[in-house]
């Protein structure tokens, strides 16, 4: 078990890895598991938001290792700009990682009002994701059915999973077309190289469902809150992060097509936090 565990981890070395949100939770959780096993790093930071210089900072601490793009993924200019500068790095994208995402809270930087709002969460979650995925295969086509590929999709328990009432329509949608588009882009690539995947973290300790959930809660309704979930404690970035890191590696292409419920117990007992 334990020589599996070290072959899992060094064959991710010299791979490059596309990560899209590197600057979130899950997102920056990835990178320090991506580079501890000898990968290189391209992620982004949000266009035109206040994480570009954050961004940098954290490039510079392993600069043969790690590079970051501005992306915004409403615009399909930005995607092609972003990935192409991997490519004109490194020569290849190996394993994509689509995490950049905006929850109920976050995106109200991207509308005045619910229906702009709404509009840009399903832009920027599932559109965005999409075009990735697209944008990738296009640059990788010569080498499909030569070459291993990875495509690891963030969805949600929430759409993705189950159904949670109270939940923003638009949210949940989102993460539902993310999981349905892995599952029908691992129906099409069966005949190649490339493994594709998603991850349906529940209730995470992360700046975005802090924003979305916990800081709405006094200390006692975050307490109930938190006795509520499954184990009674939330999933750590690393957790999830850990995950992606063994979805990356060879080990995981018998999974391919998988929409994994990585909730803890929540994907099948949702009743849990309003019992």
């Amino acid at each position: 078990m334990k020589n599996n565990i070290i072959d899992c981890r060094t064959g991710l070395k010299g791979k490059v890895i596309y990560l899209t949100g590197g600057m979130g939770g899950i997102g920056r959780a990835c990178i320090d598991s991506f580079i501890a096993h000898g990968a290189r790093v391209a992620f982004t930071y949000a266009d035109g938001q206040k994480s570009v210089n954050e961004a940098h900072q954290v490039a510079a601490t392993a600069p043969e290792q790690l590079i970051t793009t501005p992306l915004d993924l409403r615009f399909i200019d930005s995607i092609e700009t972003s990935m192409e500068a991997v490519m004109q790095k490194w020569g290849r994208i190996d394993i994509v990682v689509n995490n950049a995402a905006v929850g109920s809270a976050t995106v109200e930087a991207y509308g005045d009002n619910a229906s702009e709002q709404d509009s840009a969460m399903l832009t920027i979650n599932a559109d965005g994701a999409l075009k990735v995925c697209q944008t990738f295969l296009r640059l990788m086509h010569d080498s499909l059915k030569t070459d291993p590929f990875k495509i690891i999709n963030l969805s949600s328990v929430g759409g993705g999973i189950q159904v949670f009432p109270g939940f923003r329509l638009s949210d949940g949608m989102s993460k539902a077309a993310v999981a349905f588009m892995t599952r029908q882009l691992a129906a099409e690539l069966t005949d190649t190289l490339v493994d594709v995947f998603a991850i349906c973290p529940g209730a995470t300790n992360t700046p975005m469902f802090q924003a979305s959930t916990l800081n709405k809660m006094s200390a006692d309704e975050r307490k109930a809150f938190v006795n509520s979930l499954p184990k009674q404690r939330l999933i750590e970035p690393y957790e999830i992060a850990e995950i992606i890191t063994f979805l990356a590696s060879s080990y995981s292409t018998p999974m391919h097509g998988a929409v994994i419920d990585a909730s803890m117990g929540l994907g099948v007992r949702p009743g849990l936090i309003t019992e």
